[in-house]
Formats: structure tokens, C-alpha cells, sequence
């Protein structure tokens, strides 16, 4: 056999190899909505409970809330000055399961499913609670 013919046969082998994945990819890519990424990890179907809107939109608060509870911890602990647009007290308020009055507790819990899905360690509960908080006399809550 000729060098040739055995690189040949080497292009042809990577041409089929090449076709069936796209044969293979198409059906899946199909199925996803327009944009949306395409993976073989189900993603967490955690909904906002509240009704009406978040403090900011969920692209920013995907990416940013971290950094918004950091945040407010700093402005709290370190200066003293207590705001409830960011707190974690709100926003457990807000997103507690109306069944079981909690962020945690299953991975369709708000905080862990999408914590879990993640891989990221949930550490806010250990000090702080993970339940709503119980509404004042006004109606709102604490």
C-alpha cells in the first residue's frame, strides 16, 4: 500500500467520523430554543415564588448576586448602615418555597437547586436563617 492511499483512507475515516457527529448533534440542537445553550446536565427548575419583580433583573442577579450580598454585609457589619433593597433577610423573604417556607432543603429549594447545580458551596445558612421571616403588623416583612 502506498503512502498515498493510506493518507487517503485516513481523510476519509476523520470525513465520516466528522458526519456522524453532526448527524448525531443536529436532533439535540434542534430541540433547544433559539440561544439557549445545549447541555446533557439538567438544569435546576427553581421559579421565583414572589409575585411581581426582583430588585434587579435575573441576568444581573445570576451573576451578580454574590456580590450584592457582599456587599451589603460591609455596609451592614463594618458601617452599620441597614438597607433592605439587597439583604439576604429580603431575598429569602421574597424566595422562600411557599410550601415549606424555605431557600434550602431540596434541590428545588431557590438557593440550592441553583447552588447545587453550580457546584457551589452554600454557606449562608450556616449562620443565617434560611426560612421567611414572619410579616409585621403592617404587613410587611421584618
Amino acid at each position: 500500500m502506498s503512502r498515498a492511499s493510506s493518507n487517503a483512507g485516513s481523510v476519509c475515516r476523520r470525513w465520516a467520523v466528522l458526519v456522524a457527529l453532526v448527524a448525531v448533534a443536529t436532533p439535540a440542537l434542534a430541540d433547544a430554543p433559539a440561544g439557549a445553550r445545549v447541555s446533557r446536565v439538567p438544569q435546576p427548575t427553581v421559579a421565583a415564588t414572589a409575585a411581581g419583580s426582583c430588585v434587579e433583573d435575573t441576568a444581573f442577579m445570576r451573576r451578580n448576586h454574590m456580590e450584592l450580598i457582599r456587599h451589603q454585609r460591609d455596609l451592614t457589619v463594618h458601617e452599620g448602615i441597614r438597607t433592605t433593597r439587597h439583604s439576604l433577610a429580603n431575598c429569602v423573604n421574597c424566595h422562600a418555597d411557599p410550601k415549606t417556607g424555605r431557600v434550602t432543603g431540596s434541590k428545588d429549594a431557590f438557593c440550592e437547586g441553583c447552588h447545587s447545580y453550580a457546584a457551589v458551596k452554600l454557606d449562608c445558612f450556616e449562620c443565617h436563617a434560611d426560612r421567611a421571616q414572619a410579616a409585621t403588623a403592617t404587613g410587611s416583612a421584618r
